[in-house]
């Protein structure tokens, strides 16, 4: 336990201390490649989507393109799958899971011209979920995760300032070579490209092996 923040200061007479638990932590990980890997990846995979994306006379303009959802099988995406599973297998360790087998179960795409968003969504059937980001302008280089308590909302006081303790959404900001992994289960977002370039992200899905072969595919 540890001391409430901004309360010290304020006890009256009769209180020794005061103390606040953080109960039910929801983490979110933000791994930062170095410039080298971040080049490699950046060069084996934008050739890639430029063979897998419409021509550019056929690209809509108005909203964003996702590529199919088996990029983890394709070679050129080899380096960062190795990334990726590097950085799960450290935060199951962190997590003391003793299950340690997994896989991707998904992995695919995202590019968002100006204008496009991508609304507040989880991953069902998946233990955790992750985005690589390739391409990140100025005006779209942040992610929207959401209070996964639904009880809060029952009740919205004003508040004077926002806080972590009384915030309902935390934005997170991005940069190239960013590598985020979350719960799949905590709602996220994308704001609307405010910049006047592609925002390009890769995202993906983790789960257990043995869990992966028996319950239900990803609900992405």
């Amino acid at each position: 336990m540890k001391e409430g923040p901004g309360i010290k200061n304020r006890l009256p007479a009769w209180m020794a201390k005061v103390e606040q638990l953080g109960l039910f932590p929801t983490p979110v990980w933000t791994f930062h490649l170095t410039t080298e890997a971040r080049e490699r990846i950046s060069g084996e995979l934008v050739p890639l989507l430029d063979r897998l994306r419409p021509a550019p006379a056929e690209r809509a303009t108005d909203r964003g393109w996702q590529s199919p959802q088996d990029l983890h099988r394709q070679q050129e995406c080899a380096t960062l799958i190795g990334c990726i599973n590097e950085s799960i297998a450290s935060v199951l360790r962190y997590l003391k899971i003793g299950y340690d087998v997994f896989e991707i179960t998904g992995c695919w795409a995202n590019v968002n011209p100006p204008g496009a968003a991508h609304r507040s969504h989880s991953h069902p059937n998946n233990y955790l979920s992750g985005v690589y980001y390739l391409r990140v302008p100025a005006g779209a280089d942040t992610i929207n995760f959401h209070d996964p308590r639904v009880q809060t909302a029952i009740i919205r006081p004003p508040v004077t300032a926002l806080t972590a303790a009384n915030t309902d959404q935390v934005v997170v900001r991005v940069e190239p070579g960013s590598l985020l992994l979350f719960p799949a289960w905590l709602e996220h977002s994308v704001d609307a490209n405010g910049s006047y370039s592609e925002r390009i992200s890769i995202s993906f899905n983790m789960m257990f092996s043995a869990f992966a072969e028996q319950l239900g595919k990803p609900l992405w």
